[in-house]
């Protein structure tokens, strides 16, 4: 793995052969008429624009904006800034990368929030949900891709490890409401806010910005979090048809009915999940971006 360089540390006349983020690719022709990239890298620490004079239109074609990229060059002063002269650039490979040096991330313990994750499933009793939270929880893969999600790109939670802390969120109200309201079904709760946003460990990509997978884009995490969770329930017997439906239900409405033409609130499981989803949500949302003057 590449050393670790930052653009923070980086010095006048420093030589470098790094991994950066490429938020800005533009060909540009110098007063020569020779084509040149100007280039903006950035890290978690900040930004440095960069520039490549040599080979501009072949080394053009090894990445794209957006791409983490490795850079090999010179570090200069230019107009009182430093700026990198690229030699070679290319996209990076992937055991180059850790997302968390690139993308924001949540400022929660993400093993105390894997903690609270592993209480609130311990608070289902029901034989088949239980069996079927406890065999989500124990793949060790999708176990690191619900660490790892963001809740959205540019919305609430839109950093590393944003859906966990969701996740959490949403099934403590589920278990509050439930405590109000005893009535309740509490294993189909806290089950379903647990589980409500589980396409999103497939839904996104991991580069300078936060993508969208091509499930994602052409299925949604709703429908990913269905046909995962219908996948998984076809190996747990102690689960029932009628269980996994009302499961299933839970998950497909948790945006509301409005978000699902011709679906209506079946439960009021389904009815009181939308909810708390929604005021986790739209109340991180306000803390993270201000309130809506129009909402």
């Amino acid at each position: 793995m590449t050393a670790l360089v930052t653009v923070s540390a980086l010095r006048p006349a420093q030589e470098i052969d790094a991994v950066f983020a490429c938020t800005r690719k533009d060909r540009l022709l110098s007063r020569a008429g020779t084509p040149y990239l100007a280039l903006e890298l950035r890290d978690r620490t900040g930004a440095v624009q960069a520039r490549a004079f040599r080979d501009a239109d072949v080394l053009a074609g090894r990445f794209e904006r957006g791409d983490l990229v490795r850079v090999a060059g010179r570090v200069e002063r230019f107009r009182d800034e430093l700026q990198v002269e690229v030699r070679t650039i290319a996209r990076a490979n992937a055991a180059d990368v850790d997302p968390a040096a690139f993308l924001p991330s949540a400022y929660r313990d993400l093993d105390e929030l894997d903690g609270f994750l592993e209480h609130l499933a311990g608070e289902v009793y029901e034989p088949g949900y239980r069996a079927l939270l406890a065999d989500l929880l124990g793949d060790a893969e999708l176990r690191a891709a619900w660490r790892r999600a963001p809740c959205t790109r540019n919305g609430h939670h839109a950093y590393l490890g944003g859906l966990l802390e969701h996740t959490v969120a949403v099934g403590t109200l589920a278990q509050e409401t439930c405590l109000l309201h005893v009535k309740l079904d509490s294993d189909l709760m806290i089950a379903a806010a647990l589980v409500h946003d589980l396409g999103k460990t497939r839904e996104f990509t991991y580069g300078a910005e936060f993508g969208v997978s091509e499930e994602g884009r052409l299925l949604g995490h709703v429908q990913l979090g269905a046909r995962l969770l219908e996948q998984r329930a076809a190996r747990i017997p102690q689960l029932s048809q009628e269980r996994l439906l009302a499961l299933l239900h839970c998950v497909l409405c948790h945006h509301g009915p409005d978000a699902a033409p011709g679906r209506r609130f079946g439960s009021a499981e389904a009815l009181a999940l939308a909810r708390v989803n929604s005021l986790d949500a739209t109340v991180k949302n306000a803390l993270e971006h201000g309130l809506n003057p129009h909402g």
